[in-house]
Formats: structure tokens, C-alpha cells, sequence
């Protein structure tokens, strides 16, 4: 199930009438404090959905973020915006984290190392480097080992939806959400194809 949440201005705060006979300067006050009020024109709303396992691996999440592209599984629209034409999806950020631990001959943690890459070529390139390097190693006392386990991954595609909304799919490891959309239709879009995707369950 994927949570939604709704975000909205307030609606125009209740004013007081004024209606005696107030000085110049008096009266300006009174004016300047009764400008008007911001009005709520649109809605939008966010929905998360928390996995029940993490992604097992960044091989597995590019296939995921991938097949929403290349697929169109939303059934999303090509669009044009400031003269520069835009594909149905687009991938605007991803980043990928590397994370080694430094162990002694006891299996102790004696170190961590923690890297952040923005693509996935470089989060592997950046694994094996970090892996042979003795000097770290060294450094910190002990042997290096990959923790898989507690590496990240995300990513956001934005998304131009039939009806004419853009709006944002995020992914982690640990959860899926949409984001500055208004039409419940995309939610259920979204919700249907994760449906889907086993290791979205």
C-alpha cells in the first residue's frame, strides 16, 4: 500500500470590519494590516510506499528505475516546456553509496569508510578502488570488506502524466514515493505497477 499525504495553504484568515472614524494615520495602519491574503488555488500530495526488503542489490534498482523509462509503465507523454522538448520520463538525480567497514584479526570494526557516487559506474569503479587500497587499510588497522548491506541507492524520475501534471517518482532502497502530484489517478498508476515488481512489494 502506498501512504498518501496531502499538503494545502489555509484558507483566507476571518477579518474585522471597520467602520468608525479613524485619524490619517490612524486609518493607514488599519489598511496596511488588511492587505489580502494568499489564496489556495491547487493541492498536491505525496504518497510513500516502505518496502518490505530492501532492494537486494544496485543491479536490481537500475533494472527497476530503468524499465520505468524505457517502459512507460504510467503511461506518461512527451512533452515541450521553455522550447526544449522533454521525454515522457527522465531520470534528473541519482546517487549511489559505497560502504566499507575495516576489520582487525578479531572481526572487530576498527573502521568505516562511507563513499558517494552519482552514477553507477563510478559506485563500482569507486567499490573495487576503495578495496584495494592498502593505504586505507593500512590506516585503519585492518582488513577491508564491503558491507553490501548498508550501501544506498536513489534516483527521481520526472514524470508527465497524460493530463498534463509533472510529477516526481523517488526511489531508495527502502521505499518508493511520488511527490507534487494532484490527480489520485497517478497514485494508482504508481501503486499498480509496483504491484508488479516483486521486489517492490
Amino acid at each position: 500500500m502506498i501512504k498518501s499525504y496531502i499538503g494545502m495553504s489555509k484558507g483566507p484568515a476571518t477579518k474585522r470590519e471597520i467602520s468608525v472614524n479613524l485619524p490619517a494615520e490612524q486609518k493607514q495602519k488599519t489598511e496596511e494590516k488588511n492587505m489580502a491574503d494568499f489564496l489556495q488555488s491547487t493541492v498536491t500530495k505525496s504518497a510513500v510506499r516502505e518496502l518490505a526488503e530492501p532492494i537486494a542489490d544496485v543491479a536490481t534498482f537500475n533494472a527497476i528505475v530503468q524499465s520505468v523509462i524505457t517502459d512507460n509503465p504510467f503511461a506518461c507523454v512527451a512533452y515541450m516546456t521553455a522550447g526544449e522538448n522533454h521525454n515522457p520520463v527522465e531520470k534528473t538525480r541519482e546517487g549511489y553509496t559505497v560502504k566499507i567497514l575495516y576489520q582487525d584479526a578479531d572481526a572487530k570494526v576498527v573502521g568505516t569508510v562511507s563513499d558517494k557516487y552519482a552514477t553507477i559506474a563510478g559506485f563500482n569503479a569507486g567499490a573495487t578502488a576503495l578495496l584495494a587500497n592498502t593505504s586505507l587499510a593500512t590506516a585503519h588497522g585492518g582488513t577491508a570488506i564491503r558491507d553490501t548491506d548498508n550501501e544506498m541507492y536513489s534516483a527521481t524520475l520526472k514524470c508527465h502524466d497524460a493530463g498534463g501534471e509533472i510529477y516526481m517518482v523517488n526511489f531508495s532502497r527502502q521505499r518508493i514515493s511520488i511527490t507534487s502530484y494532484s490527480d489520485d489517478a497517478i497514485r494508482t498508476k504508481v501503486e499498480t505497477w509496483a504491484d508488479t515488481v516483486a521486489a517492490l512489494a
